[in-house]
């Protein structure tokens, strides 16, 4: 995106978000003037201000200082969405608390009666002084009458104050434990599945070829070094006869700054080898330089080719994005002229390019891209747009595998997607 159209969409979009936002935990919880307020408006504007300084800060600023904006920035993305979403929900409670407020505030009000108040059950006098062609008041009820409705009682700002800062707190409780936990699936280790995946074309000799499928591992400021050799660590645990690495390797950076977190793929253990294709964030970082770096560490690079295995072909075609450097995807080079007896397994980052795939008969596309969403609402919304989200699905002939991957993009949370390595057992149904 633009600078220019950042600035003119997205940024007034995040000010009236954080300005509702404020409105509701700083204004309606503090008094005018108070050191609460002027703390939570200050509070506010930084955090908007990280939010906004962290995706530039990760490549120009110098590796520490991007780390400190990032952790609050990123953070901020999940916190900002998910306590927005619960004030939005909190309204209804506030709606009702205001209702009851403003209902006890009328029982406790007197009720007129002619010229004097009943107050606490105190029964009315009639005077014989009442000019003459006026109505009688008319005697006091014995007290089963109701008051005048209760809301039509003023309600004293000291119990909106309550009101605003029980829905707050309810709201920030349910942020804070949303993103906490969301954090915690995130920067945990990925869920290790396993699904089997028949091959009419696959021969016998291949039934049972473990495939470790791991995509979208996003190295950036926030993970690094330690968190590539703990998912070494799984896959080499898995023992698998391939390692596929479908993309998006690290987030925005190049080889000096994130080439040392890349450096424990040089361990994957695998029968036939561990393989690699690019995804949109190796273009956005340099394609080149990346594939270099990865080839040195003993990965293979599919750019575009196709490769011979026992039992089948693996081919791997170029991220999409890599086209409008001219270097996308060619499905001629990496699919034309194959024996057709053999089964094909396509690795490509995203999931849409299994139209392609499906043209060239390839027998299973294996992808990630997706994250699954990674946060709820968006794993919802994302499956009613495209149902490629997560999982195994079927195009015409062709078989596609979506990994939620083990990474994330912005916020280091994941709600509602888990991370995963799948491990894709073929099987042939001669064996």
């Amino acid at each position: 995106m633009s600078s220019a159209l950042f600035v003119a969409l997205v940024l007034p979009v995040l000010a009236g978000v954080h300005y509702y936002v404020w409105r509701r935990t700083v204004r309606d919880t503090t008094a005018p003037g108070s050191p609460w307020r002027r703390g939570g408006t200050v509070l506010i504007v930084l955090l908007g201000l990280l939010l906004v300084a962290a995706p530039p800060g990760e490549r120009a600023l110098p590796a520490t200082l991007a780390t400190a904006v990032g952790w609050p920035g990123f953070l901020w993305m999940a916190g900002i969405l998910y306590l927005s979403l619960a004030l939005l929900v909190g309204e209804v409670l506030r709606l009702f608390l205001l209702r009851v407020e403003r209902r006890r505030a009328g029982a406790a009000l007197p009720v007129e009666t002619g010229a004097r108040s009943v107050a606490g059950g105190e029964p009315a006098h009639r005077t014989d002084s009442a000019p003459s062609g006026t109505d009688t008041p008319e005697p006091a009820s014995s007290g089963t009458d109701t008051p005048e409705p209760a809301s039509a009682a003023p309600l004293h700002p000291s119990r909106r104050l309550f009101v605003g800062r029980a829905v707050a707190l309810v709201s920030g409780a349910a942020a804070t434990a949303a993103v906490g936990y969301g954090a915690y699936t995130a920067l945990g280790p990925p869920r290790i599945k396993h699904i089997t995946v028949p091959l009419a074309r696959l021969d016998p000799a291949a039934h049972g070829f473990r495939i470790a499928l791991i995509s979208d591992i996003h190295l950036n400021v926030l993970v690094g070094r330690d968190r590539t050799r703990q998912l070494v660590d799984l896959l080499n645990g898995t023992e698998p006869d391939l390692v596929a690495l479908v993309g998006d390797l690290v987030e925005d950076a190049d080889v000096a700054d994130q080439g040392r977190a890349a450096e424990p793929l040089a361990d994957l253990r695998a029968t036939h080898g561990a393989f690699f294709v690019t995804g949109n964030h190796e273009f956005y970082s340099g394609a080149a330089q990346w594939v270099r770096f990865v080839r040195g560490l003993g990965l293979r690079t599919l750019r575009n080719e196709r490769v011979a295995l026992p039992g089948f072909d693996l081919a791997g075609v170029e991220d999409e994005s890599g086209a409008e450097r001219d270097e996308g995807p060619d499905y001629e080079a990496a699919l034309g002229g194959r024996d057709r007896d053999r089964p094909v397994v396509l690795l490509a980052h995203t999931p849409a390019q299994v139209e392609e795939a499906a043209r060239y008969g390839v027998d299973l596309q294996l992808s990630g891209h997706t994250h699954g969403g990674q946060l709820w609402p968006f794993t919802e919304l994302m499956g009613l747009v495209d149902p490629n989200v997560a999982g195994l699905s079927r195009h015409g002939d062709t078989l596609l595998y979506v990994t939620r991957g083990t990474g994330f993009w912005g916020p280091p949370v994941r709600l509602g997607a888990e991370p995963d390595i799948t491990v894709v057992e073929l099987t042939s149904p001669r064996a």
